[in-house]
């Protein structure tokens, strides 16, 4: 049996997705969560096979859901059913830990292959999913920073403060933030480590550690 735990903040829906799930013979519901840190706390207490996770959730999402479970549980696999297909949904989710990625609107059929072949240790993504992640690896990198900002970037993959950074230039605190503003905007990010990440995912900080 694959032991499942539900995770979606609407009742009506997660009781559809619960319904669909006891249909199969090979599949039990073990928990539901209603949000992000209770599917933390139930995978976290039941260890199932597989955290059907929705992404959009009040306080806790299901991205952060996602890599706070793998974290605690690495054995345990999070499948993403979420009616959100954008590039940084996805690419969030994926960087999170997520073995794969459905949309809600999938056939039934198509949603419970997808959850047996993530508990097999396969990943499960919808094909429109897999078309976007395709397109996306294929894209060259548009964007380009000076090299004073790949600098400041690569001190902010090392984990160093703006204050450290500086020091470390031998420039203000205040051009450094400058410098970030000016990364953030090129790499359409609003945080540190978006930008980092999303950097080496267009190459920019592929030679550095």
């Amino acid at each position: 049996m694959i032991r499942v735990v539900v995770a979606d903040d609407h009742p009506v829906v997660r009781s559809g997705i619960v319904g669909l799930l006891s249909s199969a013979d090979d599949i039990d519901v073990v928990g539901e969560a209603g949000d992000g840190a209770e599917a933390v706390a139930i995978a976290t207490r039941l260890s199932p096979d597989v955290v059907l996770m929705d992404l959009r959730m009040p306080g806790v999402d299901g991205a952060q859901a996602t890599a706070q479970i793998v974290a605690a549980r690495p054995d345990v696999r999070v499948l993403i059913l979420t009616t959100y297909e954008s590039d940084e949904n996805i690419l969030t989710a994926i960087e999170a830990g997520a073995s794969g990625y459905l949309l809600k609107a999938a056939p039934q059929d198509e949603i419970l292959a997808g959850l047996r072949s993530v508990a097999r240790g396969e990943v499960a993504l919808a094909p429109s999913i897999a078309a976007l992640l395709v397109k996306r690896m294929r894209e060259p990198a548009r964007v380009a920073l000076s090299e004073r900002e790949t600098q400041v970037l690569a001190l902010v993959a090392e984990g160093n403060s703006n204050r450290a950074i500086a020091a470390a230039l031998f420039v203000s605190e205040a051009t450094v933030k400058t410098h970030l503003i000016h990364v953030f905007e090129k790499l359409d990010v609003k945080d540190r480590t978006r930008a980092v990440t999303k950097a080496m995912e267009l190459g920019l900080l592929a030679d550095r550690n």
